[in-house]
């Protein structure tokens, strides 16, 4: 039987995965569509004047570097006068395609002012874009010049109005004092009589310009010549090959903003203006804008505006700032022009230019208007202000010369003659009824030269006068800040030059100080006196005191700096330069250039509670800081010894040598030499003892070897005495100073053999003392010797002691005791020694005195060497 079975019923699946997958594939589709939609571009196009420079497909669109676009069609518009260029622009670029937007095309372009798309040089020309705002655009007209502003920047755009363009172009340079802070972006017309240029002003320079500001044109060279002289005004470079502009602002005034608009002056002297006034007068027949204010046949002004009022005319006037105080309350202005007489025409050029405005000095501040009269006020009736002026000599002034001031004549020379005393020249001067006021007490004069030249280190200026001035000569009033005014006949100065002027005043002003120093210092009359590099003074003289055998040199502080002059104040001459070398590295000080080459003086303080030398003057700034005390050092003829050197004491530097000179008997030095102040008090007794120091080479060594490298130097002891002294006999060798302790005595042989100074005395191979000197004996027959014994060993000598000559090998030779050889140490062997030795105890009986006298034997008796007392040391 079969058995059947029972069938599995499965319920179908409403959804398979596998529709997953056209799923996804219709999502990444539409995601990829629109995205292709979206990022595909946007369309623009730009109106340009011609397509040149301009390629399809390879010029790009450039916003700060960042390529935005690209050109993608061009086409010649409808009217024939352009060419359409077509852009694909990124998507991202849309929020900027606005009516504000600006388009042009950038190329290099090469100017006197400079290069301009110097990127474009290398990547070729492309399309920059400024964003803008407003609503959406796609088409645009493209900008002919780039605009003021490129995008990025930021500072301050200001438009300035000029009457030309002259030599000024897109990139001239804007100046303030002379640093360039902005430049000329651009310019255009307005209407037919005004030229607008937009400027940009750097962001840091941006508060420099108030709206106040004043502007002119520095372009090129400006050439100012006359009777008078040659002026030359000039800029930078850069404004004269390209042009420029120069502004000058007041502190007190508000910083400008953008778009504020500025006049353009032809010079400075008209954007500075001056002091301005107003003339009013019945009519305006021979007087216009343009007029000239002169003064004495100088220019110092002009009429800038004219308007009608119910009286008659009202003029606007400008005079120079360097005039203006000629200006007073009682000034008087009138009219003139050409003068026609009899005897010809006075000032003809005056019937084409018009009348002059002439006006006269006057007393009080000035004011802002005066009455401008039709003829010249009498001047008669005024008194003219007689003054005589002394002066030293006479420096080419003769009778009819020009009083001037500013230049302008103010009075004439009436005679010249020797003073009463016959010791300077008088001169009887005449001013001006219209110019008595600005003589005051305190004024003085000052004679004018035709040509002046000042040669300095700072440079070389020359200044010429008209010929008047070659041929009579002129004076010039400088005037004085008093107030009171002088009567006639009043007595003034006259002074050959400004330089003359401004030394006697300032001899006035001028703390007067004598230094003493050992020499002239390299100083002249003239020489500066610095502090911390800065000039405070000068010297005046340089004066030999043959009596003390040193110099004074006065010299002038000025008042100013007079407080720097304390107790402890000190002086010191400058080197011109100064190397300090050593392993750490090379330290160079240069002094000031003028203190170079003229010589110097520097001034220095010391520590508040010290005591300086204000009358000495110290070799060098080391010398004045560690208050150095002067000294002078006598030595031999032979001696070697150089400026500089160093004076120790036991190693340690307590002075230098300044100089080393050859006396007059030519057998010995003088060495002036400085001690330093923490250490001349125990140096400068008159029993100091000062000595040289040089390398000495025996076989028993090298002394003092430093000085094979640093040369000699002066080594000295202390004093006792109480009395102090500045003038010392300065020793070939070391002195020896024996100490209290020392077992002194006298050693005697018949020559001096090896021994000499420093020679050991030797016990039982130990050194206790040694050789301090020899001379020969008053005889003639012996050689005696001084040594010591030093105080530890004292108690080794006594008066049955015995000392024999070390030095050397002995060899004695015999037919049949054979050779015998006595050395001693290698040390004794090639520098010598002396040896002892001591038969008896010491004791109170034996002891040696310092009158004691030894015999140094030839050699060693055996029997010495078996002595043996026992000592006892003290």
């Amino acid at each position: 039987m079969t058995q059947m079975e029972t069938p599995k019923v499965v319920k179908k699946k409403l959804f398979s995965p596998i529709w997953l997958l056209p799923l996804v594939a219709l999502a990444l589709g539409g995601w990829l569509g629109i995205k292709s939609i979206k990022e595909a571009g946007i369309e623009v196009q730009i109106h340009f004047p011609s397509a040149t420079g301009i390629d399809i497909g390879k010029t790009l669109v450039r916003y700060q570097g960042l390529t935005v676009g690209k050109v993608v069609d061009i086409s010649i518009d409808d009217d024939l006068k352009g060419v359409n260029v077509d852009l694909k622009m990124d998507y991202r670029a849309g929020p900027f395609l606005n009516d504000g937007t600006k388009f042009w095309l950038v190329a290099p372009k090469a100017s006197i002012t400079g290069v301009e798309g110097l990127d474009a040089l290398f990547s070729g020309n492309y399309i920059a874009i400024q964003p803008g705002e407003g609503e959406s655009q796609s088409f645009f007209e493209a900008e002919i010049n780039a605009p003021a502003v490129q995008p990025g920047t930021d500072g301050l755009v200001i438009e300035l109005s000029s009457d030309n363009l002259g030599s000024l172009d897109v990139g001239s340079q804007l100046f303030y004092r002379q640093i360039p802070v902005g430049q000329i972006t651009s310019y255009r017309l307005e209407g037919s009589k005004r030229i607008l240029l937009t400027a940009f002003v750097k962001k840091q320079y941006a508060h420099l310009v108030k709206t106040n500001s004043q502007f002119w044109n520095v372009s090129g060279i400006s050439i100012d010549a006359s009777l008078s002289g040659i002026k030359v005004k000039s800029e930078s470079l850069s404004a004269i090959l390209a042009g420029g502009l120069s502004f000058s602002s007041s502190d007190d005034a508000q910083a400008a903003t953008n778009g504020q608009s500025f006049q353009v002056y032809d010079n400075q002297e008209l954007a500075l203006g001056g002091v301005e006034l107003t003339l009013i007068a019945d009519n305006s027949e021979t007087a216009s804008v343009g007029s000239k204010i002169v003064f004495r046949g100088i220019e110092v002004g002009r009429i800038t505006q004219s308007d009608l009022t119910d009286t008659g005319v009202r003029f606007k006037a400008k005079v120079d700032e360097e005039y203006a105080q000629l200006l007073s309350a009682s000034s008087q202005f009138w009219l003139e022009g050409a003068d026609l007489s009899l005897s010809g025409i006075k000032h003809p050029e005056r019937l084409i230019t018009g009348s002059v405005i002439k006006f006269s000095l006057g007393a009080g501040d000035a004011v802002e208007q005066y009455t401008l009269l039709d003829q010249a006020p009498d001047q008669d009736a005024l008194t003219k202000l007689a003054l005589a002026l002394n002066a030293d000599t006479n420096p080419g002034i003769g009778a009819d010369a020009e009083v001037r001031y500013k230049q302008i004549p103010i009075g004439k020379v009436n005679a010249v003659k020797l003073n009463k005393a016959l010791t300077g020249v008088e001169y009887q001067i005449e001013i001006w009824p219209e110019f008595s006021q600005l003589i005051t007490s305190n004024s003085y004069f000052v004679s004018e030269s035709a040509l002046t030249i000042d040669a300095s280190l700072d440079g070389v200026s020359v200044q010429t006068r008209d010929l008047t001035t070659l041929t009579k000569g002129a004076i010039s009033l400088v005037q004085g800040n008093s107030k009171k005014r002088v009567k006639s006949d009043a007595k003034l100065r006259l002074f050959g030059t400004n330089q003359d002027a401004t030394a006697f005043f300032a001899n006035r002003n001028l703390t007067k100080l004598s230094l003493l120093s050992p020499d002239g210092a390299d100083l002249n009359p003239g020489s500066p006196v610095y502090y911390k590099k800065m000039q405070i003074g000068r010297v005046d003289s340089i004066d030999w005191l043959s009596g003390s055998e040193q110099f004074s040199i006065r010299v002038s502080i000025q008042n100013q700096f007079k407080t720097l002059i304390k107790p402890n104040s000190v002086f010191w001459r400058n080197s011109a330069m100064s190397v300090k070398a050593a392993l750490s590295g090379v330290e160079i000080d240069v002094a000031p250039i003028q203190g170079a080459l003229k010589g110097s003086i520097s001034l220095g303080l010391l520590d508040i509670d010290a005591k300086g030398s204000k009358t000495h003057l110290y070799g060098s700034r080391k010398l004045a800081l560690a208050q150095a005390k002067a000294i002078t050092l006598t030595f031999p003829a032979d001696v070697k010894l150089s400026a500089k050197a160093p004076i120790r004491y036991q190693g340690h530097q307590v002075g230098e040598i300044e100089s080393v000179s050859l006396n007059k008997d030519l057998t010995s030095v003088t060495a002036s030499a400085y001690l330093y102040g923490d250490y001349a008090k125990h140096f400068t007794q008159e029993d100091a003892l000062y000595y040289l120091v040089d390398a000495q080479i025996s076989l028993s060594g090298i002394k003092a070897p430093e000085t094979m490298l640093t040369g000699p130097y002066v080594g000295v002891m202390p004093g006792v005495s109480s009395r102090v002294g500045q003038t010392f006999l300065g020793e070939l060798t070391a002195p020896v100073l024996a100490k209290k302790d020392w077992l002194q005595f006298t050693l005697e042989d018949i020559n001096l053999g090896s021994v000499k100074a420093g020679t050991p005395i030797i016990f039982r191979g130990i050194k206790i003392g040694e050789v301090d000197s020899y001379q020969l004996s008053d005889s003639g027959n012996s050689v005696r010797m001084q040594a010591h014994i030093e105080k530890k060993y004292r108690h080794l000598v006594n008066q049955t002691s015995q000392f024999w000559d070390l030095s050397g090998v002995k060899v004695d030779i015999g037919w049949f005791s054979g050779a015998q050889v006595e050395t001693g140490s290698l040390e004794t062997i090639m520098a010598g020694g002396i040896g002892v030795a001591t038969q008896s105890q010491t004791s109170s009986g034996n002891q040696v005195s310092a009158d004691a006298v030894f015999t140094l034997h030839n050699k060693l008796n055996p029997a010495w060497l078996s002595w043996a007392p026992i000592q006892t040391a003290p």
